[in-house]
């Protein structure tokens, strides 16, 4: 649902009791924690229990499962997620009372109105370079905040209130959440047409992007990835605006840039070069504890903006060396039987293109089998045939139906717009109505050395541990 931003934000510690209507999911978890870090009293709701709930209640939030207008009692301000329906017995409580109402956007600004932000916004790779700054100032006891749209694992969080001005952000485009924030920097990792229910057409996308740039800070400065056409063409306007730009890259002209790229079964490693200081400059190696072309070109871009704030090179790729992804990013799941089980959020062509190319580079003499869920019906209808064709690089593909989320059934629109472009023999692609068939398919063609990737923004990440389990069962002895 959308809930209008005020025109006044006020910051947190002016917002007395705050509720979360969809406190498990990533972005408002982040905010809630912030919140509680500050002292501020903060209860909220989900629907199912979860880690995330269980870390928020140990931290001191009040935490329900399940959506009960009761839960707003003594209540001033309510913080409302994107996913949560008009019908949500708590919104409708929240009207009625005339309470403060917030869409997440809001929400976080509230928590960043005093710092200065490091906004990453991008169509793909937001949440890693994310994450791999916030771990990078780290290794500069930069004592940054940082709300992430995930959890990461070397962080023990995906957020935190820190004691300096800094604050690392993941700035979300999809219902427009990265127009309300004021970033003195803003990393923009690639700009390539996504969330088209909400902007109904390529052109608007884009056009977001360059309002985007006018919420910079003076005084701040663009960082673009130069190797994407995207985000290429808005470094320029950038530069036309008169904001401050700095390009990451491969190119040879790239103001901080990456040569001699290596890529491993399980890890990664490149050479930085820089310009920032005034001559070209070799500043070092670094080494990443994950493969794949696009894991390195976010460590340049979380890299590109350390140095832009003043860090040394050293002291950030030392915060970087014990990066090891985050949740749902190529993220291993376990193993049974020579058989290596990854979940990833993947839910886009690009995304699903570039994690394929590093499950690939893990898998290496074995197969790549590959279970994806279509993730929403106005997604799967844009990008359907693309989504198939980046799945043809595995080499056993199982197709689910599509994971709703916000958005009814069309019966139009299927998954086997996905299925029906794998460019496989058809005995290697295969259709699974529910995640119980895709648990038993992935089960019956699973063999000794598989790489087994599930892929998809939805309720997938449950087929891996689903998977393991029958695997263990069957090498335990039990049907």
């Amino acid at each position: 649902m959308r809930i209008d931003v005020p025109d006044v934000i006020p910051p947190a510690e002016e917002l007395g009791d705050v509720h979360f209507v969809g406190i498990g999911g990533a972005g408002l978890s982040a905010i809630a924690r912030i919140m509680v870090e500050r002292g501020i009293s903060v209860s909220g709701s989900d629907s199912s229990d979860s880690a995330l709930l269980r870390s928020l209640r140990e931290a001191g939030a009040t935490c329900y499962v399940g959506h009960d207008a009761a839960h707003l009692d003594g209540v001033d301000t309510v913080v409302v997620s994107t996913a949560v329906r008009e019908t949500n017995p708590e919104v409708a409580a929240a009207r009625a009372r005339g309470l403060r109402l917030l869409p997440r956007s809001a929400g976080l600004q509230s928590v960043m109105c005093d710092r200065d932000v490091i906004a990453i916004a991008g169509t793909h790779g937001k949440t890693t370079t994310t994450s791999m700054l916030a771990m990078a100032l780290d290794g500069c006891d930069a004592e940054a905040s940082y709300a992430i749209g995930a959890e990461v694992e070397a962080l023990g969080s995906n957020a935190r209130d820190g004691s300096s001005r800094l604050f690392v952000a993941e700035a979300d485009e999809s219902d427009g959440a990265f127009l309300v924030y004021t970033p003195l920097f803003a990393v923009v990792t690639n700009v390539d047409a996504d969330h088209l229910d909400n902007y109904g057409t390529e052109s608007a996308y884009h056009e977001a992007f360059r309002t985007f740039l006018g919420r910079i800070r003076d005084g701040g400065a663009l960082l673009a990835y130069a190797d994407d056409a995207g985000s290429a063409a808005l470094a320029d306007e950038a530069e036309r605006r008169g904001i401050e730009t700095i390009r990451f890259g491969d190119h040879s002209w790239a103001d901080v840039r990456l040569a001699d790229l290596t890529i491993d079964s399980d890890r990664s490693s490149f050479v930085v070069w820089s310009r920032l200081s005034g001559t070209d400059e070799r500043l070092g190696t670094v080494h990443l504890a994950v493969p794949g072309r696009h894991y390195a070109v976010d460590a340049l871009g979380a890299i590109a903006a350390g140095l832009r704030c003043g860090f040394a090179f050293d002291d950030l790729v030392a915060g970087l060396s014990s990066y090891v992804g985050a949740r749902r990013r190529m993220e291993s799941v376990g193993a049974s039987g020579e058989v290596r089980v990854y979940d990833s959020y993947a839910h886009h062509p690009v995304e699903i293109a570039g994690d394929l190319e590093a499950a690939r580079a893990l898998a290496g003499s074995g197969r790549l089998v590959v279970c994806y869920q279509p993730h929403l019906v106005s997604r799967t209808r844009i990008f359907g045939e693309a989504m198939g064709e980046e799945l043809g690089a595995a080499d056993e593909v199982v197709v689910t139906e599509i994971y709703l989320a916000r958005e009814d059934p069309d019966p139009e629109v299927s998954s086997e717009l996905v299925a029906g472009a794998v460019g496989l023999p058809p005995e290697n692609v295969h259709r699974a109505h529910d995640l119980v068939a895709a648990v038993k398919t992935l089960a019956s063609i699973a063999r000794p050395g598989d790489l087994v990737l599930t892929l998809g923004a939805g309720d997938v990440t449950t087929v891996g541990p689903a998977l393991l389990s029958v695997l263990r069962g069957r090498s335990n002895g039990r049907s």
